[in-house]
């Protein structure tokens, strides 16, 4: 009797060993699991004080001005670009960039240069400006036709 009792104490202290053993297992995940997400909240931390606080940005072009452009082809483009004072009339197309004029920069537009399309006013809505080129685009009226 005394054999068959240490057989099923034995079974009975295998069990409490196995079952020991995983809860050793989910102890170490648990802790790995709080180390990670400890670790995702000093980053998400640390960004948002970095932010609120404003670090210096570098702004990349910060002398560099872009005055105006337009197409000239499917490709190609004029650009009138602003560097100290300057305006450079670019060429710019087919993976290439030259410089076709170069002239001391304006303080102000021109008068004559267009606002953004036929018949469009600085103000305007975008509502307007869209009837505006509806009409125009369908001969139905606009800034010279009754």
């Amino acid at each position: 009797m005394s054999a068959g009792a240490t057989d099923t104490s034995s079974a009975g202290l295998d069990a409490a060993v196995a079952g020991g053993e995983s809860l050793i297992g989910m102890a170490t995940l648990g802790k790995t699991a709080a180390a990670l997400a400890l670790i995702l909240v000093i980053i998400l931390v640390a960004t948002a004080l970095l932010r609120r606080w404003g670090l210096p940005h570098q702004r990349h072009g910060r002398h560099l001005r872009v005055v105006g452009s337009a197409a000239v082809g499917t490709k190609e483009r004029v650009v009138i670009v602003e560097v100290e004072g300057t305006w450079l009339v670019l060429g710019v197309g087919g993976g290439q960039v030259n410089k076709l004029h170069d002239l001391p920069a304006s303080a102000e537009p021109r008068e004559g240069a267009p606002a953004g399309g036929p018949g469009f006013e600085p103000g305007d809505a975008f509502a307007t400006r869209l009837a505006k080129a509806i009409r125009h685009n369908a001969g139905l009226g606009g800034r010279g036709q009754a």
